[in-house]
């Protein structure tokens, strides 16, 4: 007997939207995420300030030196020592989240769509002070530029490093980058960068501190 359509006795199988309770208990970010952002965190801190001792041995633009009290290793041999440590650990650390991020979705759901339009809207609320931050699980439009500047600077800098430390080893690398001179330019950039949006981030944090709490705790 073939199978029986229409009955009143049919049962739907469907499954429920989640509740606001149901939604509220999902951590806002999960454990794997937490960890390697805090572990990037580091990477990236403790290569900022060892590169800065390094620069100051050989700087890349005259006028510029970094003030060695702010800076982490000594003298140049514990700064290359700090340096490539901590190279490593961004290196791996952010290939799992990255590789995480892509196969869970969360790269593409969290940062994607994005549009010059909703940055320049966002911006402008941003500045006026209207800037909603009720809801921690989305991002607005600026937060998603930001985010994905920093991940790409975070990429410029390791290949710029790896130019600038084996550049006999990786010459495509090196000449991408320009040349060994420019690929110090480029490393130098990308690490200003880098250092404006950790200032920026900071602030942030400061004026909205429900999202520290979240990236410590999940919830």
């Amino acid at each position: 007997m073939g199978p029986t359509t229409g009955t009143p006795n049919a049962i739907e199988h469907t499954t429920p939207p989640a509740s606001p309770a149901a939604r509220r208990e999902r951590p806002i970010h999960p454990l794997w995420l937490r960890v390697t952002h805090w572990l990037n965190a580091l990477a990236a801190l403790v290569m900022m300030f060892s590169g800065w001792r390094i620069y100051d041995a050989s700087p890349v633009f005259r006028g510029i030196v970094i003030p060695p009290s702010i800076t982490l290793g000594g003298w140049l041999g514990g700064a290359l020592q700090w340096h490539f440590a901590a190279m490593w650990l961004l290196f791996f650390n952010g290939l799992v989240y990255l590789g995480l991020n892509l196969a869970s979705g969360r790269l593409f759901a969290k940062f994607l769509p994005l549009s010059p339009r909703a940055v320049l809207r966002d911006l402008r609320a941003a500045l006026a002070g209207k800037l909603s931050h009720a809801d921690l699980r989305e991002y607005n439009a600026v937060q998603k530029l930001a985010y994905l500047v920093a991940i790409a600077d975070l990429i410029v800098l390791v290949l710029s490093g790896l130019a600038i430390w084996k550049s006999v080893q990786f010459p495509l690398l090196r000449e991408l980058m320009g040349g060994y001179d420019r690929a110090r330019v480029v490393h130098f950039c990308a690490m200003a960068l880098l250092a404006a949006f950790v200032v920026v981030h900071v602030t942030m944090v400061a004026l909205v501190p429900r999202s520290l709490l979240t990236m410590l705790r999940g919830r």
